[in-house]
């Protein structure tokens, strides 16, 4: 049997006396988009800072291909292959979107000693991947982050973890503050991750969004998950909306209350 690339098993984070995930399994497969949902204050965002190492967890074990990991840091988690883009994805405003895409990784020429950045690589691969994150209009790789909109920034957050080939990419709400262009780039992203043979967590409000590109829907609520198993080809997003709220159950690990 193939061993899931990332497992979460019995994790719980307290805050004090607020317990913010409670006992949740979670797993995500090799080449699998897991679209995670659930309201304000369900605990998929904790869940996701657990896994992406920015915030400890209380108890529990995360495993990645099969080895428990214990992440201390983000820095951990990017070692082990998960990258998060979060809404507000940490870009160095004053710096260039070329330079950005490279921060700490900085592509070099000539004898290393001398520590010249390669700037003409970095500048061809951020217009590459800038056409693949949906930004149709010519923004030169020279620009300042500053200067972009919300959604341009967003992207290359996005073109970033695309580039340095992450096993797991956690994208948290990335279709917020986009366009209708810019979404659907970040939607056939997503699709072509899994083709080239990586993993994303999708998270976002927009469930019609979530239905375009998932494999499998889990949904949380009050730090549980309550169905960890919903199919969106045979689901209809009326029925996920009514497990989110919790109206109604649906099968596959889902208890009724």
């Amino acid at each position: 049997m193939v061993e899931p690339l990332i497992k979460m098993e019995k994790i719980r984070k307290s805050y004090g006396r607020v317990t913010a995930l409670d006992g949740v399994d979670f797993q995500v497969n090799h080449n699998e988009i897991v679209g995670l949902l659930g309201d304000n204050g369900a605990g998929k965002s904790t869940l996701i800072k657990v896994l992406s190492g920015a915030v400890p967890l209380t108890s529990g074990a995360i495993h990645v291909r099969g080895k428990k990991v214990d992440f201390h840091s983000t820095s951990d988690a990017i070692a082990a292959g998960i990258e998060t883009i979060y809404q507000d994805s940490a870009l160095v405003t004053q710096l260039s979107i070329a330079r950005n895409l490279f921060l700490g990784r900085e592509p070099i020429k000539g004898p290393r000693f001398l520590n010249r950045m390669d700037q003409d690589e970095m500048n061809r691969v951020a217009r590459d991947l800038l056409k693949q994150v949906g930004i149709s209009k010519n923004i030169p790789p020279t620009t300042p982050i500053g200067s972009l909109s919300g959604g341009e920034r967003q992207a290359v957050a996005i073109a970033r973890a695309m580039y340095f080939d992450s096993d797991l990419i956690i994208l948290d709400e990335p279709t917020n503050n986009l366009g209708v262009a810019e979404t659907q780039g970040v939607l056939s992203f997503v699709r072509n991750a899994r083709d080239s043979g990586h993993s994303c967590i999708f998270i976002a409000h927009n469930i019609h969004h979530v239905f375009q590109v998932v494999d499998r829907i889990v949904v949380m609520r009050r730090g549980k998950v309550v169905a960890d198993n919903i199919d969106p080809k045979t689901t209809s997003v009326a029925a996920v909306e009514d497990v989110i709220t919790g109206m109604s159950e649906l099968t596959g690990g889902a208890h009724a209350h």
